[in-house]
């Protein structure tokens, strides 16, 4: 990939994500090295800053971000939607895909506990359905979550799953109590689901 296609991958990458994006995840989506992923961010940064448009590419402290300059942000915020799924749950959701037909049990063992809840809600807003396969059930994305993450969202193979350590699944329990008491859309949705 030639650096005019590996930029446009790059901005397209940055106005899909909802939030930041890390070079490290920049440089595995673009296929270079992390230092020449860095050299063409930075071209990037310095092209949006030398057009005329209301966006901008910020490096800050988590990644790489594409938003709207601050000058315009007051005319715009108010039609901001709040994420639909927060960081844990879209984690959730990945496995979910990535491993289909995949047993609860399983999702539950690979996450945490509070999968459970997130299985629950991601059930509700219609992304996953589960069936009752004996005395468990098994998960699959549904037409929604196709339609929502693209049609070969999911179709990566397993093996390219991180493994789980029991300190990332520690922090990844307190990152999402913590965006859990600031994003509650229903209060009905944080009550746990004894399943």
């Amino acid at each position: 990939m030639d650096k005019k296609e590996a930029k446009r991958v790059i901005e397209a990458a940055l106005f899909t994500s909802p939030g930041a994006v890390s070079i490290k995840e920049i440089s595995a989506i673009i296929n270079v090295n992390v230092a020449e992923t860095r050299i063409i961010v930075n071209e990037l940064i310095h092209d949006y800053e030398a057009k005329d448009t209301a966006l901008e590419i910020r490096d800050e402290a988590e990644g790489i971000r594409m938003t709207v300059k601050e000058k315009y942000e007051s005319h715009v915020s108010h039609m901001a939607a709040a994420p639909e799924l927060h960081k844990g749950m879209m984690k959730t959701l990945a496995y979910i895909a990535y491993k289909q037909p995949v047993k609860q049990s399983e999702v539950i063992n690979f996450r945490n506990s509070k999968a459970y809840e997130h299985i629950k809600m991601l059930r509700e807003k219609g992304f996953i359905r589960k069936e009752k396969k004996g005395i468990t059930f098994v998960l699959y994305t549904t037409p929604k979550f196709r339609e929502y993450f693209g049609k070969d969202a999911g179709k990566a193979p397993a093996q390219n799953l991180p493994q789980a350590k029991k300190e990332d699944a520690a922090q990844d329990s307190a990152n999402e109590d913590a965006e859990e008491n600031s994003v509650e859309d229903n209060p009905d949705e944080s009550k746990p689901n004894a399943e």
